[in-house]
């Protein structure tokens, strides 16, 4: 026994494991993908086509063609070079088989074959290759068709020639393996489309096509076909599609010189700024050097000619680099032969070479512009020192805001019922519609480590009004006071500071009707558009209410969905509803604080629904429209996505 033990225990050469080929990838698929959910599932998706962009950009491709199958797996079909299917000397196997199960093998290292790439850690098509059940490879080269077909990364047959190719490109087909991802494993169309869209804005001139073939019998497959003939300048104007703009045209610039950067840009009334910022295609979501060059540029080009103008004369406070950017989208597109991104996953960008290059590349194209186009010129002039002015008045209302913070002493809001634990960690605050609702969740509650913030009316509609009348709204300010959360950081006067944030999950809890979707939707607005780290760190929820519960005398069962509803109709009653008592919540307030703890806070029966942002500029996008004073692309939205209603009378 003791022999066995130190035996057991002992840690020798012998404990030390090589993961030899994509095992390591199988066995730690979240440092290749970011995740094994949705957000990996889609990921798969992208790494393909990356690699067909890559080719694009290299001058050798033109059409990419993307294919849900019927059976959820993907094919990505471009018409670059082909995979090189010759021997690779080195590795004594053929080229194709190399690039598609070695990790860091790929033609992105070498500066022959790429100018430019995404992908420069060399894991791409291999990690996908790792993650499937079944990953078909089809080359067309050289006037001949090469296959290799794998499994779970491992090749089934050696390289095979099956025909004759009139034609060149890459075919790679699989199919994501179920014993990686979780969830349902459905490829969701709006996703990959939002996706191509954006790859079609950054890649002028390629042609990306969408197809879901996942439709029912004798119906056409859905397809979209994105392609840009300007590139970021109709990005922009996609992006700003539902805002008033100021300017008739986008301020473009496209230089080629160091680094090639392209750079798109649009004043509009809003008083949002909204800044996209890529690197050879990825979109750079923590910025990086290239957003830090374009500030720099921007803000000293559009001070001086401020002060130039005598504009800001009269002004009696100074002007924010912040005020600059209001109301301002823009694009910044760089392409970098040897990224340095912060990460593995690629969300910012540290070349430091960047900085400069972007800087001046901003102030040039300004330069000219404003000196071309007085009148636009006086127009942003005039939009930054509205927004200096609103800043100065936000300011007021936020130092109100700050002054009642928890931590000043002055206490918390009045309708709180807050929680004895003070870990952030463990803490859970609800935000819910009305005072009767409030009510019955304080009563159900466990008051440990959950806190009760009961929201009177309405929130404002935040995309419409600005700064300072956001801070002015008594029910904002309270969510600001019982989160513990304040406005300004070190780097950024902005910035959302999280220090003294009192809890890690806020949950949206609304009645599970039309107006509290839209207190859900307004709560939402505010949280994107103020409090957006909030969400990024993964701190925001929305409960979910049951919709029916079913009953037959001591026998209950609780339902969130109409299939739900049918299953427990069958279960309890055989089918006959006449048996049975069914009752429909229409609100929160008519349940009672057992059944509310029951059903929707109790952890470990509870369904909470995690808010993310997977797509920054969609979000933006829909937001905007749904949320601000454009109807028709509002009313379009909703003759397209309302497909039918269930209207309770």
């Amino acid at each position: 026994m003791a022999e066995n033990e130190v035996k057991n225990n002992e840690y020798s050469a012998e404990s030390i494991q090589v993961l030899e080929g994509l095992e390591a990838v199988r066995k730690r698929p979240s440092m290749y993908i970011g995740d094994i959910g949705e957000r990996g599932l889609h990921h798969l998706v992208y790494e393909v086509v990356d690699n067909s962009i890559d080719e694009a950009l290299a001058g050798y491709c033109s059409d990419i063609e993307v294919i849900i199958n019927e059976n959820n797996s993907i094919t990505v079909k471009d018409n670059g070079r082909g995979i090189p299917t010759g021997m690779h000397e080195k590795e004594g196997k053929s080229a194709l088989e190399v690039v598609l199960t070695v990790l860091h093998a790929g033609g992105k290292f070498s500066k022959d074959s790429y100018k430019v790439s995404g992908g420069l850690h060399g894991v791409g098509v291999s990690c996908v290759n790792a993650l499937s059940s079944y990953l078909k490879a089809e080359i067309h080269r050289e006037g001949k068709i090469f296959v290799q077909e794998y499994s779970q990364g491992k090749p089934l047959s050696e390289v095979k020639i099956v025909g004759e190719a009139t034609d060149t490109g890459t075919i790679v087909t699989f199919l994501p393996d179920a014993e990686i991802f979780i969830g349902d494993r459905v490829y969701k169309y709006d996703t990959l489309a939002a996706r191509l869209r954006e790859l079609a804005f950054l890649n002028k001139g390629i042609k990306l096509n969408l197809i879901d073939k996942r439709v029912p019998e004798g119906e056409e497959p859905r397809s979209d076909l994105f392609y840009s003939e300007k590139g970021l300048v109709e990005f922009v104007q996609y992006l700003d599609s539902n805002r008033e703009k100021l300017t008739e045209h986008p301020i473009c610039l496209e230089t080629d010189k160091v680094i090639p950067i392209e750079i798109a840009m649009q004043y509009n009334t809003d008083f949002t700024e909204n800044i996209h910022s890529y690197v050879n295609n990825i979109n750079t979501i923590e910025g990086g050097t290239h957003l830090q060059g374009f500030r720099r540029g921007l803000t000293s080009t559009l001070k001086s000619y401020a002060e130039k103008s005598g504009a800001l004369s009269k002004l009696k406070f100074d002007i924010d680099a912040s005020d600059f950017r209001e109301g301002l989208t823009a694009v910044i597109s760089v392409k970098v032969a040897e990224p340095q991104f912060e990460g593995q996953t690629k969300t910012k960008l540290g070349n430091s070479e960047v900085v400069s290059a972007v800087a001046q590349a901003t102030t040039h194209a300004l330069e000219i512009y404003l000196e071309e186009n007085p009148k636009d010129a006086k127009t942003i002039i005039d939009k930054v020192i509205l927004a200096a002015t609103a800043r100065h008045a936000a300011r007021k209302a936020r130092e109100l805001v700050q002054r009642k913070t928890v931590m000043s002493g002055s206490g918390l809001p009045g309708k709180l019922a807050d929680c004895a634990d003070r870990d952030p960690a463990n803490c859970e605050i609800y935000l819910v519609e009305g005072d009767s609702a409030g009510g019955t969740a304080k009563q159900g509650r466990n008051r440990q480590f959950q806190a009760i913030l009961p929201l009177r009316g309405k929130i404002l509609n935040v995309e419409k009004v600005m700064e300072h009348k956001v801070f002015e709204s008594q029910t904002i300010r309270d969510i600001y006071t019982a989160l513990g959360v304040t406005v300004g950081t070190e780097e950024d006067s902005k910035a959302l500071n999280l220090t003294k944030l009192r809890y890690h999950k806020i949950v949206i809890m609304t009645d599970a009707d039309v107006d509290g979707s839209h207190i859900s939707t307004l709560i939402l607005t505010f949280f994107f558009r103020y409090m957006p780290d909030l969400i990024k760190n993964g701190y925001v929820y929305i409960a979910t209410p049951p919709l029916f519960l079913v009953k037959k005398g001591n026998d209950e069962i609780y339902c969130w969905t109409e299939e739900e509803r049918s299953a427990a109709i069958q279960e309890l009653g055989k089918g006959k509803e006449s048996s049975l008592k069914v009752q429909r919540y229409k609100g929160l307030g008519e349940m009672d604080a057992e059944q509310l703890w029951d059903t929707t806070m109790d952890p470990a029966k509870r369904v909470l629904r995690q808010v993310t942002i997977d797509n920054a500029m969609e979000a933006d996008r829909i937001f905007s429209m749904l949320m601000g004073d454009d109807v028709p692309p509002r009313r379009e939205f909703i003759e397209q996505n309302a497909k039918y209603a269930n209207i309770d009378a």
